[in-house]
């Protein structure tokens, strides 16, 4: 679908300087949802060609998107990685991107549950389906899924997830920038939240006064 240059991570640098990193945070060229008044903020670093991020859109994301986005309890960001096929999880994205901020997430969730459906060759009319779907004809499928500019900027931002957030493997989740196990069900969500939540109420509290000796 793309004939473009591979995305590079390096695993052994980049895991060397995330010891010192800086808490990884959501980016203005992110994609986000969710009240940006959230006490409670999740980043996923995920890829449309990777079979366990489709797994958690599919098992868990549709329990985080109802209990704690639609509710303002949590700001969710994407993080936008591109592994094997890197082509095709380039050309998800960038399709995404391409039908707009607000079928942006309709279309990543589209292009994860497509992924059953991926035989070598088909790809691209499946893609195209889910993009016509979507307000995206023909032509501007095509324009949009060989626009280099669009490519190198989700290149970019792969890159720096690795470089700088030293995440190397998809789904990577962070909440309020602490790194935690991927949950495998709704439960393990709900405790990962829960934790967060009682950490945050630690550090915002007051410490108690001290009283006066008589």
């Amino acid at each position: 679908m793309l004939n473009r240059r591979s995305v590079l991570i390096a695993a052994a640098g980049v895991l060397a300087a995330s010891s010192t990193a800086a808490a990884p945070i959501a980016l203005p060229s992110d994609m986000s949802l969710g009240s940006p008044d959230a006490k409670i903020e999740i980043l996923e670093y995920a890829s449309l060609s990777c079979p366990h991020c489709a797994h958690f859109n599919e098992t868990i994301f549709p329990a985080l998107k109802s209990k704690y986005i639609d509710t303002g309890k949590v700001r969710y960001t994407l993080k936008e990685m591109l592994t094997e096929p890197m082509q095709v999880a380039a050309a998800g994205f960038m399709m995404a991107r391409c039908s707009g901020a607000q079928k942006y997430f309709t279309v990543v969730d589209q292009v994860f549950r497509s992924q059953s459906r991926w035989t070598q060759g088909n790809i691209k009319p499946i893609f195209l389906e889910i993009g016509i779907a979507n307000g995206l004809d023909e032509a501007k499928f095509t324009a949009c899924i060989t626009d280099q500019t669009g490519f190198d900027a989700i290149n970019e931002r792969a890159n720096r997830a690795a470089e700088q957030d030293g995440v190397t493997s998809t789904p990577t989740l962070f909440i309020n920038g602490k790194r935690i196990e991927t949950p495998t069900n709704p439960a393990e969500l709900d405790e990962a939240i829960a934790a967060a939540s009682k950490s945050l109420a630690i550090s915002n509290k007051t410490p108690a006064t001290k009283r006066k000796g008589h």
